[in-house]
């Protein structure tokens, strides 16, 4: 079976890792973290410690590089950072796969690269830095995209939400939240399966929607929560109208396959 390299073993890549090897792959990964470095171990993941600030930091993990695919996901912190430092990053990303000889890239990038027009998103919708809802990951997959030696997808994930992360408990108790709008989510669980099902069926150089096919409103979702996990729901609603996008999973349906959790009002928690 393929080796396969997940540069970022966090809340998707870890138990991304975890199916792959009860697949059959060899696993091998980045963590930025010392703790989690000795538990990946023993859990089978050659692991090394590596941090993009935006250049690369870390010991020993040039041969992370030696690998038959490059599973590429960083968040790219883009509130907290500058628009320019994440591109930076996948910049010295593809350099070292580039002289490595890596031949397959899947790259993790985010809904938020298409605008907030009240319309239906697909793959094939035209983005531009004038147009897109976050230029840094727009321009990260440029850069990928660009004079490339290897073959890529891409894959926007929605929200990437369950288990422990619920989103109503993020809105408990405050004011004039935004509750009108269609939620663009994907349940964890339909996140690793998808990545998976990219990767064993072999699409290559293709964009890919993650999000779930039913899209409830905000405030349907916060109230559910509150109610089923036992936390307040937000005061109140904000009466101001926001533009909103519904984000089409059509594609990789097409491909075949199935949602485990379709509608993010029945997406399972851990109380």
């Amino acid at each position: 079976m393929k080796t396969i390299s997940i540069i970022g073993l966090g809340w998707l890549g870890e138990p991304l890792a975890a199916q792959l090897q009860q697949k059959g792959y060899t696993v091998k990964g980045s963590t930025t973290s010392e703790d989690k470095l000795a538990r990946l171990q023993e859990k089978g993941i050659h692991t090394r410690l590596l941090k993009f600030n935006p250049h690369p930091q870390g010991e020993g993990f040039q041969d992370l590089f030696d690998t038959d695919i490059l599973f590429v996901n960083i968040p790219p912190r883009s509130r907290s950072l500058p628009e320019t430092f994440h591109p930076e990053q996948i910049k010295f990303i593809k350099a070292m796969a580039e002289q490595a000889g890596v031949k397959k890239v899947i790259y993790v990038s985010s809904t938020s690269v298409y605008p907030d027009q009240n319309q239906t998103a697909h793959e094939d919708d035209l983005l531009s830095l004038e147009n897109t809802g976050n230029k840094a990951l727009l321009n990260a997959e440029n850069i990928l995209r660009s004079g490339k030696s290897f073959d890529l997808t891409i894959i926007r994930f929605g929200g990437l939400l369950g288990v422990d992360r619920i989103p109503g408990r993020y809105f408990s108790g405050k004011e004039n939240v935004q509750g009108d709008t269609p939620v663009n989510y994907i349940h964890q669980e339909d996140a690793i399966a998808l990545a998976s099902w990219v990767i064993e069926k072999s699409y290559w150089n293709e964009v890919f929607n993650g999000v779930a096919p039913e899209h409830p409103l905000r405030r349907d979702i916060y109230e559910k929560n509150a109610k089923d996990l036992g936390f307040s729901p937000p005061k109140s609603y904000t009466t101001e109208d926001a533009a909103f996008k519904v984000i089409s999973p059509e594609k990789i349906m097409k491909t075949g396959f199935q949602f485990k959790t379709p509608n993010p009002l029945e997406f399972w928690y851990e109380k």
